[in-house]
């Protein structure tokens, strides 16, 4: 029998093999040899393409250790060390490198020397302490097992690759699966949505702490995306590359989107989420409204002004249509740039408010009024640019972006609700050919914005059953003999994952615009649902019961304090621990610090 674990916090792996005692040893991939063919994005490519010299492995007793020479001085080290037990072995790994990320500066044969002196007990009751605090943050309970199940493997995932400290989110994180070769698509950092989306689920679910290490990341890396932005748009301001390195240089790509100029307002969304999850002001005041601000001067500077009057890009584009060909370039602003820029100005109005910076406030108001309304082609749906409607089944929905994530358009509003509705039919009449997995992940979040359930969980129910395998993992491709997908492959990426999680948790609680509702999304069979902890806008903790149908009661933890507006699901109620109010369908509670409020079904 094998037991093995990860630590959480430190870069030691440990293993115990009981009635066992196999020979140890470490393979290292080939760096020289006949692999060097050119392969292609998704089987990636051969690692002796590289041309650096193979690194030796050295052996002394029960250690093994491997140290491999790269670019520029840079040096990665694994070693794996065991001993004899009374009936079998057991022995720690690490792999450590003198990168960005390694705080300690010392190699994997000193981890490994570390982690034995504490011993595989200490190791471990330290590991299961930190899974029981992660698991504390947040939980649900849904009438549907797969659903379910692939709710807490995504959380486990995300518990697995986020840290605040840690480098990003990539397509593949810490399972980066090489095959001995480099990474499919070089395992690079890719902001075209897989970032985006693989940190959707944090905000409700609770795992704030995770989340922070990309706006981290983002953050300590502004410097260097000035300079791009400079040295590429020769413009002041914010502009990030759609595909970086780990210190956040561009890295190229289908140069549409790795060079799109309005990335950075994509990500500026994480920021402005941060922000209202946590509502803490220093974030806001340092961090949340200085990257947007610095965005959305970047692009008033990059403006011009159309034959309409109204303002617009030079050159736009919406990921991934086209793919890499003439056509995917833009005359005309397309809704994928527009929703981002409406959002941003949206936004700075919004926190240069909150800050009291008035008359930066009124310029982003004067900047919005600016860009023209989203273009619509004759059936209402939102196309791809002025004059090009959707044409064709396809993986991205970066057209939708304005409704979601962004929300500039809302469906609670009945002009908006038109246009989403008519995006949404035509989407569905294109079909799902050339969708991929997060497709079906994305699509859901949508349905749950638009108050379907049983959308949504019909949804969630193909993309873990077609496009995952048995283990959980997001493969892209159609795993049910292309029933769902023309794409059969199976190239795995980690960003369909964690949008499943995001799709499940807006079926349960919305706060997006302001007014928290409670099961927005659940379908009519799903009468026994419950959830613990999550999180909403304004920094509040709710926990609710469905029995039988209905609500039973609501518990709500108030981290700052300020206006909790509930949309009202009972027919009669109680509130214990506040005074309310009734507005129309709403219920309102002005709360303080740390206060903690419970209402219940009569």
């Amino acid at each position: 029998r094998l037991l093995t674990f990860i630590h959480p916090k430190l870069p030691v792996g440990w293993f115990m093999f009981e009635h066992a005692e196999p020979v140890i040893s470490l393979i290292p991939p080939k760096y020289t040899g006949t692999n060097a063919g050119i392969g292609n994005s998704v089987e990636g490519q051969g690692l002796a393409r590289l041309g650096y010299e193979q690194g030796p492995v050295t052996q002394n007793g029960n250690s093994v250790s491997y140290r491999q020479a790269g670019w520029n001085g840079f040096v990665y080290d694994v070693s794996v060390s065991w001993q004899n037990t009374s009936d079998g072995i057991e022995g720690a790994w690490s792999v450590t490198s003198n990168g960005l990320y390694n705080k300690e500066k010392t190699g994997a044969e000193s981890e490994v020397k570390r982690s034995l002196s504490r011993g595989y007990k200490t190791d471990l009751n330290n590991t299961k302490l930190w899974w029981t605090s992660f698991w504390n943050d947040s939980s649900l309970t849904v009438p549907d097992s797969i659903i379910e199940r692939q709710w807490y493997l995504e959380n486990y995932k995300f518990g697995c690759v986020a840290r605040n400290d840690a480098p990003p989110i990539t397509l593949q994180a810490v399972w980066t699966a090489d095959n001995g070769n480099l990474p499919p698509w070089k395992g690079d950092i890719h902001n075209d949505l897989n970032t985006q989306l693989s940190y959707w689920p944090a905000y409700t679910a609770n795992h704030l702490a995770g989340e922070a290490g990309f706006t981290n990341w983002l953050w300590s890396n502004k410097p260097v995306f000035e300079k791009y932005t400079k040295r590429f748009f020769a413009v002041k301001g914010l502009a990030v590359p759609g595909v970086t390195t780990l210190d956040g240089k561009d890295m190229g790509g289908w140069v549409q989107y790795s060079y799109s100029p309005t990335v950075a307002g994509w990500l500026a969304h994480h920021f402005y989420l941060e922000w209202r999850y946590s509502m803490d002001r220093t974030f806001l005041k340092d961090k949340a409204y200085p990257w947007i601000k610095s965005f959305a001067q970047f692009i008033e500077n990059i403006s011009i002004k159309g034959e309409n009057g109204k303002l617009k890009l030079p050159l736009s584009s919406s990921p991934e249509f086209f793919d890499n060909s003439m056509k995917a370039w833009f005359n005309e602003t397309t809704n994928y740039d527009l929703g981002i820029i409406r959002w941003t100005y949206w936004k700075a109005v919004e926190l240069a408010k909150e800050l009291g910076l008035q008359k930066e406030s009124s310029h982003w108001n004067e900047q919005l009024s600016q860009w023209p309304s989203f273009s619509q082609d004759e059936t209402g749906s939102l196309s791809l640019a002025p004059g090009i409607p959707y044409p064709e089944s396809h993986r991205h929905f970066s057209h939708l972006m304005g409704f979601h994530p962004l929300g500039v358009l809302n469906y609670t509003n009945p002009t908006d609700k038109k246009i989403i509705d008519a995006s949404m039919k035509l989407l569905e009449e294109k079909g799902t050919d050339f969708w991929v997995g997060y497709s079906f992940s994305w699509q859901a979040n949508m349905y749950a914005r638009m108050l379907e359930g049983s959308k949504a969980a019909e949804t969630l129910r193909k993309f873990a059953t077609c496009f995952c395998l048995p283990n959980g993992f997001h493969v892209n491709g159609d795993q049910c003999e292309g029933k769902l997908s023309k794409y059969r492959y199976r190239p795995f990426t980690l960003e369909g994952n964690f949008a499943f999680a995001s799709a499940v948790q807006e079926m349960l609680l919305q706060s997006h615009d302001g007014i928290i509702r409670i099961f927005p999304a659940v379908p009519d069979q799903w009468k026994n649902v419950s959830f613990r902890s999550l999180r909403t806008e304004g920094a509040f903790l709710i926990s609710a019961n469905r029995v039988n149908g209905k609500v039973r009661e609501v518990s709500i933890a108030s981290e700052k304090g300020g206006e909790f507006i509930l949309e009202n699901i009972f027919d009669e109620f109680t509130v214990e621990g506040a005074s309310f109010k009734l507005k129309d369908s709403l219920i309102l509670i002005q709360t303080a610090i740390g206060q903690r409020i419970l209402i219940k079904e009569k």
